[in-house]
């Protein structure tokens, strides 16, 4: 079993942690490429096997006996702990305390304090600033996530129930991936505003990986 750390914003942490994310996209790097002989084939360059991999072996999910067909992320079975906005509280004087288990605690996350919410303004008041996502070390981690599925395919080709598995909320009729703020008229479409609110590219519609996953429970940092 491997693990790596893998990036959400906040959005999609409380997507995590409210049950309703159990499937992440990440564009595919390098993207396949179609041959001129043959541009209804696609392929991507494996560098362990120095040749060019048709993508309709990476579409029949892993097998250790085609090169290329090993997702990055990692396969079913390893681990993903997750990378969010932070704060290390030692030595500022703050008590913060977990709201499950009363235990104090010594980080604090930014998903829980959306920007204007009353916990954000305070953070302010007290002068505490939160740390990117990218600098948060495993030893602050509260989200670890197994993986039970990987694939690839188009971006456009998300289904609604897909889109729903990757955080979509439906709100009054009406699908949102930001709480409310944007709303559209299906899952799929609201999974399109995601897309491109974190400045991927739907219109090229890369390939993707898709990665299916479920929570493994990890214990927060107590002071």
């Amino acid at each position: 079993m491997a693990e790596r750390p893998i990036l959400f914003n906040g959005a999609m942490v409380r997507a995590i942690l409210g049950g309703r994310k159990t499937q992440t996209r990440r564009a595919m790097k390098p993207q396949p490429v179609s041959r001129p002989h043959a541009p209804e084939e696609h392929w991507v360059w494996d560098r362990g096997a120095r040749a060019m991999i048709g993508v309709e072996d990476f579409l029949q999910g892993p097998d250790p006996s085609v090169p290329g067909c090993f997702c990055p992320f990692g396969q079913p079975g390893d681990r993903l702990w997750v990378r969010e906005t932070w704060m290390d509280l030692t030595g500022t004087g703050i008590g913060h305390w977990d709201t499950a288990t009363g235990r104090p605690m010594r980080y604090a996350y930014g998903a829980e304090s959306p920007p204007g919410s009353a916990s954000d303004e305070a953070r302010k008041d007290f002068g505490l600033k939160w740390r990117p996502s990218i600098h948060m070390p495993r030893e602050a981690c509260r989200l670890v996530l197994e993986i039970t599925g990987v694939r690839v395919e188009r971006l456009q080709a998300i289904s609604d129930s897909d889109a729903l598995a990757e955080g979509i909320e439906e709100l009054n009729g009406r699908y949102s991936h930001n709480g409310g703020s944007c709303k559209c008229r299906t899952p799929a479409s609201s999974f399109h505003e995601l897309w491109t609110s974190t400045g991927g590219d739907w219109d090229s519609n890369p390939w993707v990986w898709v990665i299916e996953f479920k929570r493994i429970d990890s214990p927060q940092g107590v002071r």
